[in-house]
């Protein structure tokens, strides 16, 4: 349980003001006038103000000092009314400058002396010496504990901008996952689209089977979209609807759709199949869909495969195509951000990409990532 810091230096000085009361009654004992009720009053008023220590540091400080020199001044065990002053020094050490705090540091020094020189039988040496130690001592302790305030104050700032940087990151990853899914979906809806408009009146069964094409592809958009969208608004909030993200289980349904948008695309998986993690299977499964987004965007007629590799330690995708493809050089200055996307998802997982014109003709991209077992991070390249 915390406690309030007005609590706690109320207990403080309650404390202090109790061990003052106590140790006062010890006066005779020592040698010294009893206390009186006026003695007394000065002790308290040494103290208790010290509730008030972290709101008005220095004030408070040059108050209990002026009380303790009355103390003093009047002739009283000076030892009794010690502690509220070095309490006060250090209180400003934690809280005030240095400059300040050496200031208050020599204004106790110099009313340790004074209470030296105005008490009979004083050891002169002993009191110089104590007068130096103890608030050099104070100042250190106070020092220490204003620069682990100090840290602990930027630590927590450091934190709250990190954590508001994941945020913004996770924001902008997830607009561009609604990207990925509006344009991949949007460009064969406008295929299927023209060709049933074309088709309309001259075969109507062709015409109907780039309708249910159309709806199933504006239905699985549409039920992403409320996913990733379902994340934004329901942020730590159970119960929200979050359904799986698309992985290789749903490779071949996406190709299913690019052939009936239009695209000649054919399949492969070489190696033995394994479970990969939904963040690997995501990437993997984006980076062919924004490929083959740009297949039918950009090379139309264009005939294109699809290559799944598991191989040892890492997993391999590969998107080719026998058309013109979309230059990467170009792609950024008209906007796009499915290439800049396909390398940041790389960089994400570890992985490496290569993305360009086919020495043999057409346009390929080529992404490799690490399997668990290889989790060294790599570069992208981009082949010219």
């Amino acid at each position: 349980m915390r406690i309030r810091p007005f609590v706690a230096d109320g207990l403080i000085a309650t404390a202090l003001t109790t061990v003052a009361v106590l140790l006062g009654r010890e006066a005779v004992a020592q040698g010294w006038d009893a206390l009186d009720p006026l003695a007394w009053t000065l002790v308290a008023l040494a103290n208790l103000p010290l509730v008030w220590r972290t709101r008005a540091p220095l004030a408070l400080c040059l108050f209990v000092h002026a009380v303790m020199a009355v103390y003093v001044s009047l002739g009283y065990w000076p030892v009794v009314g010690s502690f509220g002053p070095m309490l006060a020094l250090y209180t400003v050490a934690s809280l005030r400058p240095t400059r300040t705090t050496a200031s208050c540091a020599a204004l106790m020094a110099g009313l340790w002396i004074y209470a030296g020189l105005v008490t009979d039988g004083s050891s002169m040496a002993s009191v110089v010496a104590q007068a130096v130690a103890w608030p050099l001592v104070l100042w250190r302790f106070g020092y220490l504990a204003r620069r682990s305030a100090d840290l602990t104050r930027h630590l927590r700032a450091e934190q709250a901008e990190r954590a508001r940087r994941e945020v913004a990151e996770e924001r902008v990853r997830i607009a561009r996952e609604l990207h990925d899914v509006v344009a991949h979906h949007m460009a064969v809806i406008n295929v299927q689209a023209g060709l049933a408009r074309f088709v309309f009146t001259s075969d109507a069964r062709t015409a109907r089977e780039a309708l249910d094409t159309i709806e199933g592809a504006s239905g699985e958009a549409l039920a992403e979209l409320r996913r990733m969208l379902g994340l934004l608004r329901a942020d730590g909030v159970q119960g929200a609807d979050r359904g799986p993200a698309p992985g290789l289980d749903q490779l071949a349904d996406m190709v299913d759709r690019m052939r009936a948008g239009g695209v000649p695309v054919d399949l492969r998986v070489t190696g033995e199949p394994r479970s990969l993690p939904p963040g690997v299977q995501l990437c993997l499964y984006r980076v062919v869909q924004k490929a083959l987004t740009n297949v039918l965007k950009h090379a139309p007629g264009a005939r294109a495969g699809v290559e799944l590799a598991y191989r040892s330690g890492e997993v391999a995708v590969s998107v080719t195509d026998d058309g013109r493809g979309v230059d990467p050089a170009t792609s950024s200055e008209q906007g796009g951000h499915g290439l800049i996307g396909m390398r940041e998802r790389a960089k994400l997982y570890g992985g490496t990409i290569v993305v360009g014109p086919r020495s043999e003709g057409g346009f390929g991209v080529h992404l490799t990532l690490p399997t668990p077992a290889r989790t060294a991070r790599r570069g992208d390249a981009v082949a010219e």
